[in-house]
């Protein structure tokens, strides 16, 4: 079957040819002629597959169709909701491609840049827009955006929204839009919230389920490389360089670690870059952008940052560290092998980890072909710890972390617990000059137990804070 089959206007299909596209995508057959009618949509897709087109497509030609309706202020049509700033980038560019021969205007807003640039477009008129939902809601506390014109309301990645902790976003953008409108929820993984959500936004929806869900594509082979924790570094480098790899994503669970290990491999003679949520977007964007011509040999990130990274025919995914979150494996390996190309996914596992890839199989249905490397054998002797970074499995995100695609936070808990790593007397430094004197070490001493006493307190009748 080809595009033309399923009803697309010529202004589309002609973009379409422009890229070389003839064949749709299983999620694309299913979804566009079913979005074309005007219905609700709960879509079960991994990344990968084609859904960004799936449902832009269908959502340019219905808006281009109803043109004529009286719209003089520009004000916006179409919603696209999305998690992360690099998701909205490729999705705000997707509406731009297939939509290049039709008289639509489109915008992008996200935080981690400055908001007065977004104003002046948003004021100069919009058709579809592409947003991070902490970003809309700043622009909504400061008047610069109306959303009682939108039709089409498309939630993507919703899996990954409410993992953030956007839910509460999420709600407050619903009261602002028209109750009546087209409803589109794209996901790749399908929790008890996900359902949730979706039986309160969507109404008599069509379901379209092109692969099991909760299961990565089959085009990637995936394999578990057993490994002490104090040894994966060298691995990572050994792989990398033995089999001359020459683009590798590799994801840490911490922003720390990413950096770490982005030096650590520099060191190792590797290009290599980190790319994470305390990075200012301009670094996401050069790392990103090196990556793809070849100038970054290794891109180390969070799940949060890579969520949204579309690199053509990637062929290697790294799990440095498991996630904690049996899902967000799905969604790290479905980097590689999209759009039907064949891609790797190892992961190096200590023994710590164990249990996070027997939580990992238990979702995949199925085992993960282990190999141990010869001079990598894990030492028998060593006694697994907890692992207390990264996301709890048990919890999701915080609400309280909600902007975080809006802008930087610091959080609450870092400067007192500087204040609280002081001691009494510090040791001479290096520079010669000598510490506090002993008297004043005892104060200091004292003046810490009294914090100390007052945080106990404290802790006793309020909430402790999260932080970012």
């Amino acid at each position: 079957m080809t595009f033309e089959s399923l009803g697309l206007s010529a202004e589309l299909l002609r973009a379409l040819a422009d890229q070389g596209y003839a064949q749709p995508t299983p999620i694309q057959l299913q979804a566009i002629p079913v979005i074309l009618d005007g219905r609700d949509v709960l879509a079960a897709a991994q990344t990968g597959t084609g859904k960004t087109a799936g449902f832009t497509l269908p959502l340019l030609q219905r808006l281009n169709e109803a043109a004529g309706k009286s719209n003089r202020q520009h004000r916006p049509r179409a919603l696209i909701l999305v998690p992360t700033r690099e998701l909205a980038a490729q999705v705000a560019e997707s509406v731009s491609t297939y939509g290049r021969h039709l008289s639509m205007r489109s915008a992008v807003i996200f935080g981690g840049v400055k908001i007065n640039p977004q104003i002046a477009e948003l004021r100069r008129g919009v058709d579809v827009l592409i947003a991070t939902p902490g970003r809309l809601l700043d622009h909504v506390q400061q008047r610069t955006l109306d959303l009682s014109q939108i039709e089409i309301l498309v939630l993507d990645e919703a899996d990954r929204m409410l993992d953030m902790g956007f839910i509460r976003d999420i709600r407050k953008i619903l009261a602002l839009l028209p109750e009546r409108r087209q409803n589109l929820l794209f996901s790749a993984t399908f929790s008890g919230e996900i359902r949730t959500l979706a039986d309160q936004l969507l109404d008599r929806p069509v379901s379209v389920d092109v692969a099991p869900r909760n299961t990565a594509a089959e085009t990637v082979t995936q394999v578990a490389h057993p490994v002490d924790k104090a040894r994966k570094r060298e691995l990572l480098s050994h792989l990398i360089g033995a089999n001359n790899w020459r683009q590798v994503l590799v994801f840490t669970r911490t922003k720390h670690g990413a950096n770490r290990l982005a030096k650590q491999l520099e060191s190792d003679g590797l290009s290599a870059a980190a790319i994470h949520g305390n990075k200012t977007q301009g670094a996401r964007t050069r790392a990103l952008a090196g990556f793809k011509d070849g100038s970054v040999r290794v891109l180390v990130a969070t799940d949060i940052a890579a969520r949204g990274l579309d690199i053509d025919q990637l062929p290697h995914v790294v799990n440095f560290e498991l996630p904690n979150v049996a899902e967000d494996y799905v969604h790290r390996i479905g980097r590689t092998g999209r759009a039907g190309n064949e891609g790797e996914a190892m992961s190096l596992v200590c023994v710590d980890e164990l249990k996070l890839l027997r939580d990992i199989e238990r979702l995949l249905g199925r085992k993960i072909r282990s190999e141990t490397l010869p001079g990598y054998e894990p030492d028998p002797s060593i006694q697994p710890e907890p692992i207390q970074n990264g996301r709890s499995s048990g919890r999701r995100a915080q609400p309280g972390g909600s902007r975080a695609d809006s802008r930087p936070r610091s959080r609450p808990s870092d400067k007192p617990a500087a204040k609280r790593q002081r001691g009494p007397a510090r040791a001479e430094r290096p520079n010669g000059n000598a510490g506090p004197t002993k008297q004043a070490g005892q104060r200091s001493a004292e003046a810490k137990r009294g914090t100390q006493h007052k945080a106990q307190h404290t802790r006793r009748s309020k909430p402790a804070l999260l932080g970012s």
